[in-house]
């Protein structure tokens, strides 16, 4: 199994495109979020002997 769907995103974006940028930063960031944490990559707790 990849990646899921919604939590890789390419965007081209200039040196001088500030605002570009950080509109593109917000909506990957909120549509991250929706998804939710990826279940594959989050660490259980860890159980001491």
């Amino acid at each position: 199994m990849g990646v899921e769907p919604g939590r890789v995103h390419f965007s081209w974006i200039s040196s001088a495109e500030s605002t570009k940028f950080v509109d593109v930063v917000k909506k990957v960031t909120e549509a991250v979020r929706a998804v939710g944490p990826n279940e594959k990559y989050v660490k259980k707790e860890l159980k001491v002997a």
